[in-house]
């Protein structure tokens, strides 16, 4: 019995061109910054399309079309998202001047894709750190307005008192403004370890809370960012995010 004839759809047959996009997009998928920040960079005639200055936001191009900024052309890459449990004594920067070891050292075998760090962990601070080559969203989860999510653990000097845990947990004046602390816990009975939730994102800001109090912070880890945990993450090792979960981080 002959099989019957069926015709065939286009997918089928050929490959689909791929759709043009946004400029702004474009700019964003290679690494260079946010798509609102790519609307300043085409508004303010850095932007070059074929050769000729582009000023028009929403312009689309197609992926042979040459898009250049400062005289270089850009590439659009494939989005990387990475989460690293990161030691102590590395530098959450790309580069550094002083040559000391950064966390990018930790993640070379993660791709040809450039990378960076979303937001800050000092030398001393330990824990989760999200490492991405998409521009857009690694200005949502660093943007104060998003109150993305942080839990630290943290470890002092010496007992904190029943009263600094209420003044911690009421909230703070510091030298640069109030900060509010969302949830904090005693995690030992010495009550020399404590858990912090906090969605702040002020440089150093958990350290100058005990700090201000006249504490010493002995250790420093953050073990949830943005609903992700170290869960089967050893310290010092990465994997790259699931695509669940940059769903969800998209979805904040």
């Amino acid at each position: 019995m002959k099989p019957k004839n069926r015709r065939s759809t286009p997918s089928e047959t050929e490959p689909v061109a791929p759709q043009p996009i946004r400029l702004n997009k474009y700019i964003a998928n290679a690494g260079v910054c946010s798509r609102r920040d790519a609307d300043q960079l085409i508004a303010s005639g850095q932007i070059k399309v074929n050769g000729k200055i582009v000023t028009e936001l929403g312009l689309k191009v197609n992926r042979e079309d040459k898009v250049t900024y400062q005289g270089k052309v850009l590439v659009p890459e494939k989005p990387i998202y990475v989460l690293l449990n990161k030691p102590k004594d590395f530098i959450t920067t790309t580069d550094d001047p002083q040559d000391r070891r950064t966390v990018m050292d930790l993640v070379k075998k993660a791709g040809g894709e450039r990378i960076f760090p979303v937001g800050r962990l000092d030398r001393n601070t330990t824990g989760l750190l999200l490492l991405t080559n998409d521009g857009e969203l690694a200005e949502k989860l660093a943007h104060p307005s998003n109150n993305i999510k942080k839990i630290y653990r943290v470890e002092v000097d010496k007992r904190v008192t029943k009263e600094h845990i209420e003044q911690i947990a009421q909230g703070l004046t510091l030298d640069d403004g109030p900060v509010q602390v969302d949830q904090i816990a005693i995690l030992s009975t010495d009550h020399r370890i404590l858990g912090l939730e906090i969605h702040v994102g002020k440089n150093r800001i958990v350290r100058r809370i005990f700090e201000h109090l006249g504490y010493e912070v002995l250790k420093l880890d953050r073990v949830v960012y943005a609903g992700l945990d170290k869960k089967n993450l050893p310290r010092g090792k990465w994997r790259f995010l699931t695509e669940k979960e940059v769903i969800r981080l998209k979805q904040l």
